[in-house]
């Protein structure tokens, strides 16, 4: 309690000199690293029946366990998949705000709704480990937005967050714009792992946003060689329609 009292005093006086602010238009509200109540409905949440596999939503409970068509057809290499929100103009905003301007405010909102979304997930891992960026993309952009959020659901669920594991040690060029075949094959090759941490690990991979699933798909597919047990995937957004949209 008395080490409590100082920090909700340096955090009232904070607030009272820069009063918190919706991450979306910026407005004044109550509570930091969150969003007003124009923007809070926008966001596209995703609730169950979901997937089992792929995440993706159902528009009618399926039952437990149910895998949708894409999953039947065409098995990633991960167990499980989950997501907080839909990516889309809502989510936008909070998805570049962390990847490409290095707010960690949205990072800790998304790692709090993506602790819920995957509660599942993160209550049967071992491990947690971010989807890597390669040194060169690194050392130039300083900063790894998965990381972050791994870091972060490593605080909510108590899980170990481990960033050199899984490896990318192909520069690889960017995904966006490219097709599903075209990603998989930009990927091929691209991550290693240097540990021996995760032979029989039941290992979560985290990350911003799953779109095609072949990044994920990639990474997954060398940590069940490496020996874990199951690899499922957690990211604050899905892309529903890849082939529509571009993040």
């Amino acid at each position: 309690m008395q080490k409590t009292l100082p920090l909700k005093i340096w955090r009232g006086l904070v607030d009272f000199v820069a009063p918190p602010r919706c991450l979306v238009c910026r407005s004044e509200i109550g509570e930091a690293s969150s969003l007003c109540a124009l923007c809070w409905p926008k966001l596209r949440q995703i609730d169950e029946p979901v997937c089992e596999v792929m995440g993706t939503p159902f528009e009618h409970e399926q039952g437990e366990g149910a895998v949708s068509a894409a999953g039947l057809s065409n098995p990633p290499a991960w167990d499980r998949a989950r997501a907080a929100v839909a990516f889309d103009q809502a989510a936008r905003p909070l998805v570049h705000g962390l990847k490409y301007h290095d707010n960690q405010e949205a990072g800790i909102l998304m790692a709090r709704m993506m602790a819920r979304a995957g509660r599942a997930l993160l209550r049967d891992a071992d491990l947690l480990l971010p989807v890597p960026l390669h040194r060169a993309k690194l050392w130039a952009r300083r900063f790894n937005q998965s990381a972050y959020l791994a870091t972060q659901l490593a605080k909510h669920s108590g899980k170990r967050c481990v960033v050199d594991i899984l490896l990318r040690i192909k520069a690889t060029t960017s995904q966006v714009g490219l097709d599903n075949k075209e990603r998989q094959k930009n990927v091929k090759g691209a991550f290693q792992v240097v540990q021996s941490q995760i032979a029989g690990r039941n290992i979560v991979l985290v990350d911003d946003v799953l779109t095609t699933g072949a990044t994920a798909g990639a990474c997954a597919q060398v940590l069940k060689d490496a020996g874990a047990a199951r690899v499922d995937v957690l990211t604050f957004a899905l892309v529903l329609e890849p082939k529509r949209f571009h993040i």
